[in-house]
Order: structure tokens, then sequence, then C-alpha cells
């Protein structure tokens, strides 16, 4: 049976990811994930492929007491407890999301270790997707090793593709299989709608954020490209869905897909 091995969140996009035992899966996903994401003097959403070392800055954030902690590589930190200002709109994607400038030391903090302007802002819960819909992605543990044996590597960490579930006990890429079915994970269940196309952000070292595997090039050498309504075509890795049932998730939970004549049951 398939596994929850580890959950990626990312409190502020961009930055690190934390990996905590157990999430509450609600309909808008987890709500600390993605909760704050960073702009620039422009009112740009700032993003790995132009800032890649962002993801050297360790979050940490509570909704409950709506603390967050951010701890630079320099030792220095910025805390408190969250306080909104002025609204602001951010793209994601072609898609306007409303949002709320971050009051108190972060922005300064974030500005003095990067050398420019930057600005945190906090979204409400599970607005900055950026399919604009799909707060939930999987991938498997051997469809990363399948990846790592195209490349020639030892291993592939999953941090690179940021999703937020990791799973284990399938086959490669058996996730692709689930899109368009319901699978539980613990006691949440989940719609699965599609795969997930991937960019340039994945080549980066999750450590450093500085490109040091060619991920593109290796996917694309043994999956076939798949084709948007637009007419684009991307590569895909692991897969995305909305939550149908909400409910607690924990590592080592089973993951399972849903016979039909449970769907009703899970509605």
């Amino acid at each position: 049976m398939a596994n929850v091995t580890r959950i990626n969140v990312a409190p502020v996009k961009a930055l690190g990811l934390v990996h905590p035992d157990e999430v509450s899966l609600e309909p808008t996903g987890v709500a600390e994930n993605r909760r704050f994401h960073i702009v620039d003097e422009r009112g740009r959403r700032c993003n790995q492929i132009r800032s890649g070392e962002l993801v050297q800055i360790r979050p940490a954030y509570d909704a409950g007491s709506g603390r967050l902690t951010l701890t630079f590589p320099d030792g220095t930190i910025a805390d408190g407890v969250v306080s909104l200002g002025e609204e602001i709109t951010t793209d994601f994607y072609g898609r306007d999301v409303s949002s709320r400038i971050v009051e108190g030391p972060w922005s300064e903090a974030l500005t003095r270790w990067a050398g420019r302007w930057l600005q945190l802002v906090e979204s409400p819960p599970g607005e900055a997707v950026d399919r604009g819909s799909g707060q939930v992605s999987v991938v498997s543990e051997e469809s990363l090793a399948e990846l790592a044996r195209q490349s020639g590597r030892d291993s592939v960490d999953g941090r690179r593709f940021r999703m937020l579930f990791e799973i284990a006990g399938v086959e490669p890429h058996t996730e692709d299989d689930w899109i368009g079915r319901r699978i539980s994970l613990g006691a949440a269940v989940v719609q699965l709608h599609g795969d997930v196309g991937r960019c340039a952000i994945t080549m980066q070292n999750p450590d450093s954020g500085l490109p040091d595997f060619d991920t593109l090039r290796t996917i694309g050498s043994y999956r076939a490209r798949r084709d948007e309504e637009s007419g684009q075509t991307y590569m895909p890795f692991g897969v995305y869905g909305d939550v149908v049932r909400a409910g607690v998730v924990r590592v080592g939970d089973p993951v399972e897909v849903l016979e039909p004549s449970l769907l009703d049951a899970t509605a």
C-alpha cells in the first residue's frame, strides 16, 4: 500500500520548505502553505526563477497565533505576530490575487539581505496557487528515483519540485494514472485534476537555490510533452488536485485510490 513519506509546506512562497509530521487539509488546502509571498518595487511577484537564493531563508509560521519567523543564512532573525496593512493585487500567472501588505520587521530584513527592495504580502488561504485551483500536489518517490536513473544520478531530492505530499509504494509515475480519480490521503480525500508542468525552478538546488541539475532536459528525454489548451506544451512531473473531504494527513498515512462505489460517501 502507498503511504505519505514527506510533507512539504512553504509558508512563504519562494523561501525554504518546512516538513511537519502532520497537516490539516481544508477545502482551501493547508492554511500555512503559501500563505505569504514577496513582491518587488513594481509590485511583481518575486519568484525563484529570478531570485533562487531566497530558498536559503527558513520560515516558520503558526496560523493559530499568526506568528511568523524568518531565519536568514547569516543567523539574523525577523520575528513577530503578523499585522496587515493596505491591500495589494498580485498577478499569479494571469490571475489577480487580492492580498494585504504585511507590517513588521520582515520586509526590511528581506530587503537588507537581498540587497534590493522586497515587500512581504499575505494572501487568503488557498489563493496563492499557480493554477488557480489545485491546493494539493503529489509526487511519488518512485518517480523521483526514475528521474535519477534516467539522469545517471544516485538520487533526486523531491524538494526541487515543492510538492505538498511525497508518497511511496507505487510504480514510477503511477500518480499520472490517478488523474480524474479521487484518492484518500490519511483522513482527507482529494480529487486529482491534472499533471504539473515543470519549469526552470526545478533545476535549482533546494538548499542553495543555484542551478545544478538540468531536470527539464532529463524529463523531456523520457516523458512525452503534454499540450495545453493555449497550444503550448509542457513537461509533466507530479499531479495536482482539490480537497473533496477535509481531514488530517500524517507522515506514514495510507494513500488509496477510491473505487467509484465509495465516491458518494466521501463527497
